[in-house]
């Protein structure tokens, strides 16, 4: 398996977790569960977000910063970076 296809799997998985624990939120809610549990899920959906969030960031500043293929992509991945950053902490 290429660096790619498992840097993908390892994102996929991720989105998986998260997609779980959305799922139980939704079903806590429905069930009228009590709030300190549904704020332990909300608080780890939020830790699977950052987590996920965090990875992608990582595989970008790698991929278009610190070893982009043409000198140009560089600027190019620096910038995207700042707006997605810019973006994430509104």
């Amino acid at each position: 398996m290429t660096q790619a296809l498992r840097e993908k799997a390892k994102l996929l998985n991720r989105v998986r977790r998260v997609r779980g624990l959305i799922d139980a939120i939704e079903r806590a809610l429905d069930e009228e569960k009590n709030c300190p549990e549904v704020l332990h899920l909300i608080a780890a959906a939020r830790g699977g977000i950052n987590g996920l969030m965090g990875e992608v960031i990582e595989d970008h500043i790698r991929e278009h910063v610190v070893e982009p293929t043409k000198p140009a992509e560089r600027f190019e991945g620096g910038e995207e970076l700042i707006e997605a950053i810019q973006s994430y902490l509104k």
